[in-house]
């Protein structure tokens, strides 16, 4: 069994943009075919041609809220939709021995809990972004982060998002966020700022603030901010087209496919970790 043998995908949300990205990467991917489409019970593209509602014209394929049907003799669900259906999903595809590639942001820890229980018999790739750059980015926040840790800077996440983005912070963000943690050796839970509102008193050592911008149709741009007293360092990454995440994510279920059951992220996958 390699990467090569994976073909077979199912995109959940099939009818939102990012499952509409996907829809058309897929199709256009060598190798690799549109297995099925799946949306939530009463959406509006229930029973709709898959392919028309992604504008590549009909490919037989009809958009269904049944994913246990969808999972038979799949090969990989890629998933950018909500915690409730994500935790749902990976239950699922943990039955059906299906990789799973999960790009939803905003789970709790009880969501987290029950997806990594459902990783003992799946391949599950989960990130807060499937692009290379982010997670390259990722990397050098905790490099930095390490290497400013005993110098006294504060580091600051800043995000922006398109109007309709419905979590806060973003995944991204929270990505790196734990990155910078990583490198100064704290917990972010612990240690993170996500609101600031009237007399908040002086910013507090070792902290890491978080700031949140939504509007229009921005995909996502991303700074982490690295001040000092005397001097200011800002590493930053911007996405100018979702297919990009795409792609990640076909990446990450091909280098799945042939891996051990067990929860991955995105360093795993580009070999980034470490």
């Amino acid at each position: 069994m390699s990467e090569t043998d994976m073909r077979m995908v199912v995109v959940a949300g099939a009818a939102g943009r990012m499952g509409q990205t996907l829809l058309r990467t897929i199709h256009a991917a060598e190798g690799m075919q549109i297995h099925a489409a799946l949306e939530r019970e009463g959406s509006s593209a229930l029973g709709k041609d898959a392919g028309e509602i992604a504008g590549i014209g009909p490919i037989g394929i009809p958009v269904t809220s049944d994913p246990l049907q969808a999972f038979l003799n799949a090969d990989a669900v890629i998933d950018f939709t909500s915690p409730a259906s994500t935790v749902e999903f990976a239950g699922l595809a943990a039955q059906a021995r299906i990789v799973h590639v999960i790009g939803t942001t905003g789970c709790s820890p009880d969501d987290i809990a029950r997806i990594e229980a459902a990783s003992r018999h799946a391949r599950i790739v989960m990130s807060g972004n499937m692009s290379l750059g982010v997670n390259l980015l990722g990397v050098l926040v905790r490099q930095a982060a390490a290497a400013l840790a005993a110098r006294g800077w504060d580091i600051e996440v800043l995000e922006m998002h398109h109007n309709r983005k419905v979590d806060a912070p973003s995944g991204t963000a929270l990505l790196l966020g734990a990155e910078a943690a990583k490198g100064r050796d704290i917990s972010l839970a612990d240690h993170s700022v996500r609101v600031r509102d009237g007399h908040t008193g002086p910013r507090e050592e070792g902290t890491i603030g978080f700031a949140t911008l939504r509007g229009g149709g921005v995909i996502g741009d991303h700074s982490v901010i690295f001040a000092g007293q005397t001097e200011m360092i800002t590493l930053s990454h911007r996405a100018n087209d979702r297919s990009l995440f795409a792609q990640g994510a076909l990446a990450a279920a091909r280098w799945a496919f042939d891996k051990k059951p067990g929860l991955y992220d995105m360093l795993d996958v580009l070999g980034l970790d470490g």
